[in-house]
């Protein structure tokens, strides 16, 4: 290679992370380290017209306010860049370059937006601001397709600083990597730089920046990185372990200990708070070739195992899988989970007849039952109380099972229980299974609630029930710790989805009291 230069992105793409929450002080840190160690260039972050901020966040309102807020001395060995997806910035609104603003874009879009590029790069280079082209998910471009963008941007904007490979969904093989690498060295205008951006949803992005450093190239190179991989989902190539392997073998000079130094106070404190890093569901997004997105928001809703998830997956349409919508999202989980229907009409009967005069004890799985089953079992054995376990393993005196999990279902199945379930978990029940249609017993808003708490609150009130004794219906804390007693039922949960389930749950208490349901609490709960 002629050059090589790397570019970090913690701050613009490991913001997706947090919403771009970082807040002043740690955005200052970060800054801080990048500058210490010496690295090329630098993304401050998004620069987003509708969702940016004027200071405290990582994605801003326009370039003006990046020297303001965060950017108020420039290290002259250090090229600042922010980002830009295509159609979220008017480039009109650009003010022209000066020595204090940032000193380049780099402009994001898909392969549908290629050619409006031309013009943005264009009025962007005029405007005196270093122009990079990003071309998301450049795997999905075919050879024609490519071959044809590179010749556009050689005739109509030779003067952009970069062009870049883009691993959008982490999905890019050795094989990938040759392809692309070829393709695009072989054709682009030799003068401009060769980028890659890589996710490291098959934990293939530092052996992917191997290759590129190992291609035969005579033009110069930048590499992609965040500090510790921080990113959406899977996350990106770590910086600190780039650099020490450039300072290694390519005779460079990075020092990585502000690196270390800011990973021990403020990254790790970040990855506390918000996870990101290789787990199933991304490695499920990459192999399905869609955003991650999709993945973790069928995945977190912990509602189906993860074969389960990658059935999803592979039913989401082509020309969905680029971009995540999350109404499309809900339409697929439903239609998936409703493919298994059956008429319930005489289940429901039965238990109308069975549950209409008594009261009903509802036992969740959470994690204060440990401490309440003498109490439990007590109120189980009173002629006037029907119980009835949700998604519970504990032996208990349960009248009935009512699950939603299907290794529970199993598991209930083998050891004789009466059982409650929905039809996406079976279709068919015969003695003591009693199958609810999936479609009648959820809830839907923006999202679709299936939980089984949901359906049991829902069936009871459809049986007559007027008083129904709640026990385990704790509340969900960020602590994975105390969600529930059960360690195999544990999921992790971050602050934002504690809270909306907390807020929908004691809604949804408060919205059968008043249709004529009294509850009372056997445990503590948050919903009281």
């Amino acid at each position: 290679m002629k050059s090589l230069k790397v570019l970090d992105v913690t701050l613009r793409d490991g913001g997706c992370v947090n919403n771009f929450n970082f807040g002043q002080s740690y955005m200052e840190k970060i800054l801080m380290s990048l500058e210490k160690s010496g690295v090329d260039i630098i993304e401050m972050g998004y620069i987003d017209s509708k969702n940016g901020s004027a200071s405290g966040r990582t994605q801003y309102i326009n370039e003006k306010v990046i020297p303001q807020s965060i950017l108020k001395k420039k290290n002259p060995n250090v090229t600042y860049v922010a980002m830009m997806d295509y159609g979220k910035y008017n480039v009109n609104d650009f003010d022209d370059r000066t020595e204090n603003s940032i000193d380049g874009i780099r402009c994001a879009f898909h392969k549908k937006n290629r050619n409006d590029i031309i013009s943005i790069g264009q009025k962007l280079i005029e405007k005196g601001y270093k122009f990079y082209i990003q071309p998301m998910i450049t795997l999905r471009y075919s050879d024609s397709e490519l071959l044809e963008f590179i010749d556009l941007v050689n005739r109509e904007l030779p003067n952009a600083s970069g062009f870049y490979i883009v691993d959008s969904f982490g999905e890019m093989r050795p094989n990938d990597m040759s392809r692309m690498l070829n393709l695009v060295d072989h054709n682009l205008i030799s003068s401009m730089p060769l980028g890659f951006h890589s996710h490291n949803n098959l934990q293939l992005s530092y052996s992917n920046a191997m290759a590129m450093l190992q291609f035969p190239t005579t033009r110069d190179i930048i590499l992609d990185c965040s500090i510790m991989g921080m990113g959406k989902g899977a996350g990106n190539l770590n910086t600190e372990i780039l650099l020490e392997h450039l300072n290694l073998f390519y005779g460079k000079k990075y020092i990585i200990s502000p690196l270390l130094e800011v990973i021990d106070k403020v990254v790790n404190q970040l990855h506390n708070e918000f996870y990101w890093g290789y787990a199933p569901e991304y490695y499920l997004s990459s192999a399905y070739h869609c955003t991650p997105s999709y993945a973790s928001h069928f995945y977190n809703k912990h509602m189906l195992p993860i074969d389960q998830v990658g059935e999803l997956l592979s039913m989401i349409e082509d020309e969905k899988k680029i971009s995540f919508d999350k109404e499309y999202a809900e339409e697929l989980y439903r239609q998936y989970n409703e493919r298994k229907s059956v008429d319930d009409t005489a289940v429901i009967n039965e238990l109308e007849n069975e549950f209409s005069q008594k009261m009903v004890l509802l036992v969740a799985p959470g994690k204060s039952v440990g401490d309440y089953i003498e109490k439990i079992n007590e109120l189980s054995d009173k002629e006037n109380i029907v119980t009835i376990g949700l998604n519970s393993t504990l032996n208990l005196k349960y009248d009935y099972m009512l699950t939603t999990r299907l290794d529970i279902y199993v598991q209930a199945v083998a050891d004789g229980k009466s059982i409650i379930v929905p039809s996406n978990v079976s279709k068919g029940g015969r003695g003591s299974v009693k199958v609810l249609n999936y479609a009648n017993w959820i809830e839907i808003d923006d999202r679709t609630h299936d939980s089984s708490a949901v359906i049991a609150l829902k069936l009871l009130w459809r049986c007559g029930v007027k008083k129904i004794l709640l026990a385990g219906f704790d509340g969900f804390s960020i602590n994975i710790n105390e969600n529930y007693y059960d360690p195999n039922l544990r999921n992790p949960v971050n602050y934002e989805q504690a809270e909306r389930r907390n807020k929908y749950y004691k809604n949804l208490i408060k919205k059968y009291t008043d249709m004529g349901i009294e509850f009372v609490f056997v445990t503590p709960s948050l919903y009281q």
